[in-house]
């Protein structure tokens, strides 16, 4: 396999802390910097035109923080946050970081982190490379700071409370808990396999076992078709029921 190479931009108010992770960089064979810049605002302007599969962005900036600031970026991106304070690792895994490294860090860290990107890109993006007409087979989620591999095909459904996504799976008692929103899941599963059926739920229409009224019955689990979705999911019932 045609070994990977990830771009990737550095983004602090500190002339220090970027020139050291740029030194980082050039240390690293699979990375490539595009460009660094000292605030987020700069660094906006660029990301609008420009592919960045890695982003090392510092969280205290002043006028757009790193978090504010990663809540703006394309899907494709990842990000590994930079900072000097501890308190943010929750806020970082809640927009879903790769890593977290807490200044100062010395390039072991660094590399450690930058590894969790390329395998982040081999096993999801490299995958779906190959050849774009493939059906996703699995995601990754992060579950308890662990990056899970979740076969679509073992999904029954998802089940959203406030921040966090229960994912409940075939022969699995208990979800996966995971904290993203199902307006972001939705957009990163095939639309053939799942459908939103209610503000709450995600199923998996090759699990539907059984529709009475208007309830669905996945492994002995109700879940209530709302009036909003309705229509989708009944024109899936018609193309796929016997005309009697």
């Amino acid at each position: 396999m045609e070994a990977i190479q990830l771009t990737c931009m550095i983004v602090d108010d500190e002339p220090m802390a970027l020139n050291l992770v740029e030194s980082y960089v050039e240390k690293t064979p699979f990375l490539k910097l595009k460009k660094k810049c000292s605030s987020a605002i700069d660094a906006l302007q660029f990301i609008k035109t420009e592919t960045v599969d890695v982003l090392f962005l510092d969280i205290q900036m002043p006028d757009l923080t790193g978090l504010e600031f990663s809540k703006m970026l394309p899907k494709h991106t990842r990000v590994i946050f930079t900072t000097a304070f501890d308190e943010y690792a929750l806020e970082g895994f809640k927009v879903e970081a790769l890593d977290y490294l807490l200044k100062p860090f010395d390039y072991a860290e660094f590399l450690s982190a930058s590894n969790k990107a390329l395998e982040w890109f081999t096993l999801v993006k490299g995958n779906s490379r190959t050849s774009v007409s493939d059906e996703k087979e699995f995601l990754f989620v992060k579950s308890e700071y662990k990056q899970l591999r979740i076969k679509l095909s073992d999904v029954l459904y998802f089940e959203g409370l406030k921040d966090y996504i229960k994912i409940w799976l075939k022969d699995n008692p208990k979800p996966i808990l995971t904290i993203m929103s199902l307006k972001l899941l939705q957009e990163e599963l095939p639309p053939s396999d799942f459908m939103r059926v209610h503000r709450s739920f995600i199923v998996s229409l090759k699990n539907v076992e059984v529709v009475e009224r208007s309830q669905i019955i996945i492994n002995n689990q109700r879940i209530t078709v709302s009036e909003q979705y309705k229509p989708q999911f009944l024109e899936f019932i018609n193309k796929n029921s016997l005309n009697m």
